[in-house]
């Protein structure tokens, strides 16, 4: 069958194009095979990285009809009926651009630099001291191994970095990638210095604060690493060891939780003050957020009363059950 291939195309610093190439393809050619048909029938100026074709090196990223995924794991026929579904179309067309959050290099091969960067910033290594080498290996058992397993399945791919929304708006955010390595020493029996890490991604939106939960992560990564998972971990052992007081990120998730247990779901008129007050004791955040108060009262969208739900005392007790297992 003809399938028409829509590649997103520019140089660095130029304006991107779209060049159309029509090739004779079949449903299980997947769309590296096809690239490559395009790069060495039709036009040798075409660039895209490229390596082991087993889902295993990660080079091949790039979107594929809007979505960051790998070029050697996807094929024509599945493109084509997802497409189909989403809209209804039946035209056999196929749009390939340059992975998202990364300046293009050329066509599509981008800079990866601030991926590499980032990743390095969160020091996704067990710690030097734990790796010094007496008398014997640091043997684990199959159990702590096992903890290991899932975000030690990331290639580095980019996809999840390409989809993220919160490193769109926060150049700071050190994105899902680095989390979920990081996240992978914390569970892991031969560091020594977890707490030390704890410090460092509980900093700012630069660490596990700066995720905006879109969950887009999750839905692209090629190795079900689920990113957004890693970050919850680790947002969880930040709240074990901190408090109310400590940060507005963290008092916000604590106070949320408070709320729902006390009353079944939040109540909005304490969420604001206590969040953003610190239980009323800061002045200078209650004034931030006093104009904000009055013209929802001059609105009538500031609720003056509460009523507690009715499943309260069930929602408690789902809330200490989950706790428990997590235990």
């Amino acid at each position: 069958m003809q399938v028409v291939f829509k590649v997103i195309r520019q140089n660095h610093n130029t304006s991107a194009r779209v060049q159309t190439y029509t090739i004779d393809v079949e449903p299980g050619n997947t769309i590296l095979e096809c690239l490559n048909r395009i790069k060495w029938e039709l036009d040798g100026s075409l660039a895209f990285r490229k390596n082991c074709r087993n889902t295993i090196c990660g080079s091949c990223g790039m979107r594929i009809n809007g979505r960051s995924a790998l070029a050697c794991k996807e094929n024509v026929g599945n493109e084509l009926s997802r497409t189909q579904q989403i809209n209804g179309s039946q035209i056999r067309e196929i749009t390939i651009a340059p992975m998202g959050n990364m300046p293009v290099i050329k066509d599509l091969v981008v800079d990866m630099k601030s991926f590499w960067n980032n990743l390095e910033a969160v020091d996704p290594y067990v710690s030097t001291s734990a790796r010094k080498i007496t008398d014997r290996e640091f043997l684990q058992t199959p159990e702590e191994r096992s903890k290991l397993e899932q975000a030690g399945n990331c290639i580095l791919c980019g996809a999840c970095y390409s989809e993220c929304n919160a490193i769109e708006v926060n150049s700071d955010f050190v994105g899902p990638h680095a989390l979920a390595k990081g996240q992978r020493t914390l569970d892991d029996s031969r560091n020594n210095n977890t707490q030390t890490k704890l410090e460092k991604y509980n900093t700012g939106t630069e660490g596990v604060w700066g995720c905006t939960r879109c969950y887009m992560c999750n839905a692209v990564c090629p190795m079900e690493v689920a990113p957004l998972d890693r970050i919850s971990q680790i947002k969880q052992q930040i709240l074990e060891t901190k408090d109310a007081g400590a940060s507005r990120s963290i008092r916000h998730r604590k106070v949320l939780v408070d709320l729902v247990k006390s009353g079944g779901w939040i109540d909005e008129r304490k969420f604001g003050l206590f969040v953003v007050g610190n239980y009323l004791r800061d002045i200078k955040g209650l004034l931030s957020i006093f104009p904000l108060g009055l013209r929802m009262l001059a609105k009538g969208k500031f609720p003056t009363s509460f009523e507690a739900s009715e499943g309260t005392e069930e929602v408690r007790s789902l809330i200490e059950s989950v706790k428990q297992s997590d235990n």
